[in-house]
């Protein structure tokens, strides 16, 4: 059976079609909210057919961005009404037990990369979601319950505030500079960006393990999104990259609620 699945976020989908277990081919597309239903289905359409995969035959997606879960949703009304569908939110199970002030806020990418994380890594993990928008950390616990996480600024998105709100500064490609000390413009706004983000995952995963009470070699730390290699190659505390995480998440989503 073929499988796809999108994981949809602010910057960036990835899309991924699994054959039973397998994930036999992976796509990452911009998250454009201007996309109508019809261009979706035109773009995912074009992907699969590229691929050689003759049929699509389930769906299962996730998406934070209200504008283009509504397109998502009529395109499914449109094209996949005869197809198993799964999109991730309220009335999904998940398996995973929510221990947050409120579960319906959880973003949905968050709570599949959760399942995930509990179901190939088991707790306590810690996923760090590394994006262009954002760097969200999600925790599971030792019972494998969701139980929250942080949130702070993306790598890509903190750069293009740099460039936008500084007269004298510009974006840069988020490399390793030759020094931590930068000798130049480029080199210091690299060094900040990638040992200023290495730093700051390192300290939130090490506050994050000191609040679970649990020992760090103990404790599954999986890098995931798509981050920048150079900033991850940086983290001390980074044990596993899994940057196709969340898409099978999506699969188990499926397989919990259509087998």
């Amino acid at each position: 059976m073929t499988l796809l699945c999108l994981d949809v976020s602010n910057s960036h989908t990835t899309i991924g079609a699994f054959d039973d277990d397998e994930l036999i081919a992976n796509w990452l597309v911009s998250s454009d909210e201007r996309r109508t239903a019809d261009e979706w289905q035109m773009l995912v359409t074009g992907l699969v057919a590229q691929a050689g995969i003759a049929r699509v035959e389930a769906v299962s997606l996730c998406c934070t961005v209200p504008a283009v879960l509504v397109e998502l949703r009529a395109m499914q009304e449109r094209y996949w009404a005869d197809l198993p569908v799964s999109i991730v939110g309220p009335g999904v199970k998940t398996g995973v037990p929510i221990h947050t002030d409120n579960p319906r806020e959880v973003g949905a990418d968050r709570i599949v990369n959760a399942l995930a994380a509990a179901e190939l890594y088991g707790g306590p993990a810690i996923v760090v979601d590394l994006n262009g928008t954002a760097t969200i950390f999600d925790v599971v616990d030792e019972a494998n319950r969701y139980i929250g996480g942080a949130i702070a600024p993306g790598v890509e998105l903190s750069l293009e505030a740099l460039a936008r709100r500084g007269a004298q500064l510009r974006s840069v490609e988020i490399a390793l500079p030759r020094d931590v000390v930068g000798k130049n413009t480029v080199e210091a706004l690299q060094s900040g960006l990638v040992y200023g983000f290495a730093g700051l995952v390192d300290g939130l995963v090490t506050r994050i393990i000191e609040s679970l009470g649990a020992d760090p070699d103990h404790v599954t730390v999986i890098a995931t999104g798509s981050y920048p290699d150079a900033v991850v190659d940086n983290c001390a505390t980074i044990t596993t990259r899994d940057p196709l995480l969340t898409l099978t998440g999506l699969r188990l989503i499926h397989e919990k609620n259509h087998l």
